[in-house]
């Protein structure tokens, strides 16, 4: 038994209007990563100067707390260290000011002393800040081995964010490669920056979040611009291929049709290749119509505009379109010159014409078609009114889309009128007439289009 292969529909299966929208989507995105990029970029940059700034803050005072407090401290005779005149002029409790010192082995400091090897000389009593005593010696241990001074943040007791400097101090007599004497360790609140900083940290965070959803939004807008006259032309390509198929699937029915007639011989060789000729020209006519409706869609039909005599104009195209059996009238008061296309002019007048006299008469009747020609010196006018069954109202709010006509058929001549008389600035409007039929009515601008193209 033979399988059953299905087709793969792969991501290149798309249509082409699927794939422009898909890069649009993708340009969005593309957007939106770079922009979050550089905000998150810049966001972090700010936080970390931030949090830099205000432990910068912090220890220069504690740095003028503990230098200022190193100036009132004394040695006796014996090198060992006197608080008296440190406590009588300051207080130590808040911000809590303590004092290490480095046990001497032999008459000399220890050069790298561990936290435990610390002794405590000065501690408040009621600090207003409580650490834990592990804390304090591991500061002062940390800035002694370093023999620099050093900060580090820590807790309190209670969980409390704090921020401690550590300034290690020398004998008075001290060579230059002495060890430290002791440690002067201070303390100071942090919580009101800390806090402070974490709001700053929201505040950034929502920013950027805020900040790459207006992007994404201002991508997604900049991309649907950029997009858009692909997305147009690829309509117009789909609406002219729609309307070539569309239209040209009758006549090339019809020519089928009689070529296999012809080939069976049912019917005259002659009547043969009249109809022929017949459905070729009329082929041709739809082809050319399609052709012109695309270059007008399109924007590519730049209008040639010159002076012209329009009833002139009329009156060639209304003796090319009338046949036998078939009334036309064209009525011109007076020479009407207009500044136009005399190529499109003449298509959307002959439309006119043509449309009247297939559809402006009744059954078995024949056409009977009123041409007038005027103008009022702003504006001029192309009149075509039939004697036929007049608009249905069902047609009449699409009777210039493609299509469409008066009688309900399809068909492009109203709708290729309407885009030459708005091509020019004028406009083409459809109303009842006074013989019970209809009335188009083409008004174009004396002086010519305002923007040519």
């Amino acid at each position: 038994m033979r399988a059953v292969r299905r087709p793969f529909r792969s991501a290149r299966a798309l249509t082409p209007t699927a794939r422009v929208r898909r890069l649009r989507r993708r340009i969005t995105v593309l957007f939106a990563l770079t922009s979050a990029a550089g905000l998150v970029a810049m966001a972090v940059l700010a936080v970390r100067s931030d949090g830099v700034r205000w432990r910068e803050q912090l220890d220069q005072g504690m740095s003028a707390d503990t230098n200022w407090a190193l100036g009132l401290l004394e040695t006796d005779e014996n090198g060992r260290l006197d608080t008296e005149v440190l406590l009588d002029n300051t207080g130590t409790a808040c911000p809590p000011l303590f004092l290490l010192s480095v046990p001497a082995a032999s008459g000399e400091p220890s050069v790298t002393p561990a936290p435990g090897e610390l002794v405590v000389e000065h501690a408040p009593r009621r600090p207003c800040l409580t650490l834990p005593a592990g804390a304090v010696r591991q500061a002062a241990a940390t800035a002694a081995r370093a023999d620099e001074p050093r900060s580090r943040d820590a807790r309190t007791a209670d969980g409390e964010p704090v921020r401690m400097f550590a300034l290690p101090f020398y004998p008075p007599d001290a060579e230059e490669d002495a060890a430290p004497q002791g440690t002067l360790v201070t303390v100071a609140d942090a919580s009101a920056q800390r806090a402070d900083h974490r709001r700053l940290t929201w505040v950034v965070g929502g920013g950027c979040a805020l900040l790459v959803l207006l992007s994404a939004g201002v991508g997604h807008l900049l991309s649907g611009r950029a997009v858009r006259p692909a997305l147009e032309a690829l309509d117009r390509q789909e609406s002219f291929l729609a309307d070539a198929a569309h239209d040209l699937r009758t006549p090339a029915a019809s020519l089928r049709t009689l070529a296999e007639t012809a080939l069976r011989g049912e019917t005259d060789s002659t009547d043969v290749h009249r109809r022929t000729l017949r459905l070729a020209e009329g082929m041709g006519t739809l082809v050319d119509g399609l052709l012109t409706r695309a270059r007008l869609m399109a924007g590519t039909a730049v209008l040639a505009v010159e002076p012209l005599r329009l009833d002139q104009l009329v009156e060639a195209v209304v003796e090319d379109a009338a046949g036998e059996g078939q009334r036309v009238a064209v009525r011109a008061e007076q020479a009407v010159v207009v500044v136009a296309d005399p190529d499109l002019v003449r298509r959307a007048v002959a439309n006119l014409v043509g449309n009247a006299l297939v559809h402006g008469h009744q059954p078995g009747e024949p056409a009977e078609v009123e041409v007038t020609v005027g103008g009022d010196g702003a504006t001029t006018a192309v009149t075509v009114e039939d004697a036929g069954p007049g608009l249905p109202p069902e047609v009449a709010g699409a009777l210039f889309d493609r299509f469409r006509s008066g009688s309900g058929s399809t068909g492009l001549g109203l709708s290729i009128a309407s885009w030459v008389a708005h091509a020019h600035g004028g406009s083409l409007t459809a109303e009842a007439g006074r013989r019970g039929g209809a009335r188009f009515v083409l008004r174009l601008p004396a002086g010519g289009p305002a923007t040519e193209g």
